[in-house]
């Protein structure tokens, strides 16, 4: 993956000013550490830093193309998975290829279709195209959402980046956050309302969007939206092509140039991944797949099981390995390097986040970039059929986010009087309800098929979208490509119709993929119930983050306090923390030593990035 940035503004001569973009991708320089380019005219420049895994020698950015005397300029971050069959339809349309990369295809695309050609991409992007004769900058983002892209308005000036930190490092952007940032951050933390950047005046492209800006302003088009109609399938139909569908998925996404390999956790979904990728590898005479798996120091003695995190994984992870005869690899977590990482974490993602589940998986990818430079990962199954708790325990559910709980703990943890301002719990509820309205309804539909919908909608534009946030920041900080063959948006359109009765086919979560996939793993492993990622046990991390919970308290010019109140925070540090069973307040694992945590990546946070809040 890579990078990208860039700056157009028809009020100013940009010619000169190539400084300010070099900085935006030099603060991007994590996602792209092989190369670093700018490409700049009068009304725009584009930035570009790769991370090279597909023609090395060819693909190099920003790459300019004249066609017919038209100017085109392209910075993309992102993978094609259907790069052949682009490549040949647009070589019978004339085009003539200088590289074998993927970037020219999706280039020489846009100039065949302009923005139709996203209707025909398979793949997971951001990007953006300078079209000089129209004089016009077209961004875009792929349909789920795996690859961010965010951009700010400032004057007559349009910038773009990957992340948040590419904006801020351009001279005309302030990280100030408002009373609506900070909404969300103490009410939706660690998610964020789709779109939403946090700092004021930036926002980030929705899924399944582009963007054209032009001197008369901005256009945004939704290009892509799940359809919900009536499912004619057979079942026995509708399990092959579920199997058909998901193994093309995975095999598409293991094209590469550089070594890849597989996150494998000894769930279902990690195992299937694994599984189709190894018999692909097999057959074309490729070395063993590499895999890998995380696990924290003393886990065996300190485990423990509760609903949502049922049993350690080492055992499964050990069993799908030795099946596949895959060249493991296990890497060992401590918590005195998960506390260190929390800060890393932060400036990963730039925003407060899931604390050590943030922390343990950047550790996670800096050692899986030390064997590969790909990854496939099972995010995203439990969205896309139903897997998580909340979709079989309606008590879990609600009527609200099923993952957001414990509002009113984290209210009484503010400065008095702000959660009232800010209105925490009306601003979810709001959040929550403006979503339901979005959802795509099927006439005559049955009370619980349609609240499943609700569900399932509900995750994936928020759940998903969180944890692919997640995957995202904390694999590219550690220049490492993570791929999701969960999020293809063809596997996704056929099981959003499919009945939510056969999705828990033999009343089992993801019943329906177990049945599909079901002569590729053992069947313990294949019955195996839903785990998550996972996260540590230790008594030692617990020590360790009331430890700095006790200097920050001390610290009575600590920037938490203009928000978070002293002694109630001092109150939470007092309690007997658990180390498992407490119910989480966000997710599957976020319990009380991980709000400690969220607490002083919030103190980080504010600090570091110098952020102004203004809450009046």
């Amino acid at each position: 993956m890579c990078g990208i940035a860039g700056w157009v503004d028809w009020a100013a001569d940009l010619c000169e000013q190539k400084s300010s973009v070099e900085n935006m991708v030099t603060a991007l320089a994590h996602r792209g550490p092989d190369a670093r380019a700018i490409w700049a005219c009068r009304r725009a420049i584009l930035g570009h830093c790769r991370l090279a895994v597909v023609d090395p020698l060819g693909g190099g950015q920003p790459m300019v193309r004249c066609v017919a005397g038209k100017l085109y300029v392209i910075t993309y971050n992102g993978e094609l998975y259907n790069t052949p069959e682009l490549r040949n339809e647009l070589e019978l349309r004339g085009h003539v290829f200088q590289t074998s990369s993927d970037t020219e295809v999706l280039l020489c695309s846009y100039i065949e279709w302009g923005a139709r050609c996203l209707e025909r991409l398979n793949g997971i992007y951001a990007f953006a195209v300078w079209d000089d004769q129209r004089q016009m900058l077209f961004l875009a983002r792929d349909r789920l959402g795996v690859k961010p892209l965010f951009y700010t308005q400032q004057g007559s000036s349009f910038l773009f980046a990957s992340e948040l930190k590419g904006l801020l490092a351009h001279p005309l952007v302030s990280p100030v956050v408002d009373r609506e940032g900070m909404a969300e951050v103490l009410a939706l933390g660690p998610s964020r309302t789709p779109g939403h950047g946090v700092f004021r005046g930036i926002y980030e492209l929705l899924p399944g969007c582009f963007l054209q800006v032009t001197p008369e302003g901005r256009k945004a088009v939704r290009y892509w939206q799940l359809i919900s109609r009536p499912h004619t399938d057979s079942l026995e139909q509708t399990v092959e092509n579920v199997r058909q569908l998901l193994e093309d998925s995975i095999k598409r996404q293991l094209v590469s140039d550089v070594p890849v390999g597989t996150l494998l956790s000894g769930g279902l979904d990690s195992s299937i991944i694994t599984a189709v990728a190894s018999r692909a590898m097999q057959l074309e005479g490729k070395p063993a797949l590499s895999t890998f798996s995380i696990e924290f120091a003393d886990d065996e003695k300190y485990f423990q099981a509760d609903l949502f995190q049922p049993d350690a994984d080492t055992p499964w992870v050990e069993q799908v390995a030795g099946y596949y005869q895959t060249e493991h690899h296990r890497v060992l977590v401590n918590p005195a390097e998960l506390v260190d990482a929390l800060a890393a974490a932060v400036r990963a993602r730039d925003l407060p986040g899931m604390a050590d589940i943030d922390a343990s998986l950047l550790l996670f990818c800096r050692q899986i970039k030390q064997k590969v430079t790909v990854a496939l990962s099972g995010e995203c199954a439990d969205e896309v059929f139903g897997g998580y708790p909340w979709f079989h325990r309606p008590e879990l559910s609600g009527d609200t986010f099923p993952w957001i709980r414990g509002v009113e703990e984290k209210c009484r943890l503010l400065v008095r009087g702000l959660a009232a301002d800010l209105d925490i719990a009306g601003y979810i509820r709001q959040r929550y309800l403006e979503t339901l309205q979005q959802v795509p309804r099927l006439p005559g539909e049955k009370e619980e098929e349609s609240r499943q919908r609700e569900l399932t909608y509900l995750n994936l534009q928020w759940f998903m979208a969180t944890l692919l946030d997640r995957k995202d920041r904390m694999s590219m900080a550690s220049g490492l490509e993570v791929r999701v063959p969960f999020c293809d948006h063809r596997l996704v359109e056929y099981v959003w119709n499919i009945p939510w009765a056969w999705k828990k086919l033999q009343g089992r979560e993801k019943g329906l993929l177990r049945r599909a996939m079901a002569d590729l793993l053992p069947p313990a492993v294949l019955w195996r119930r839903k785990s998550p990622y996972p996260k540590t046990h230790h008594p030692a991390y617990r020590q360790a983050v009331r430890q700095w919970l006790g200097e920050l308290l001390a610290d009575a010019g600590a920037p938490l306090w203009q928000i978070a109140d002293r002694e109630a925070v001092g109150r939470l540090w007092h309690e007997e923390v658990m180390t498992g069973g407490d119910m989480p307040w966000f997710g599957q694992l976020m319990g009380k030593v991980q709000l400690m945590a969220y607490l002083l990546q919030i103190d980080f946070w504010l600090k570091t990035y110098r952020v102004r809040l203004v809450l009046d």
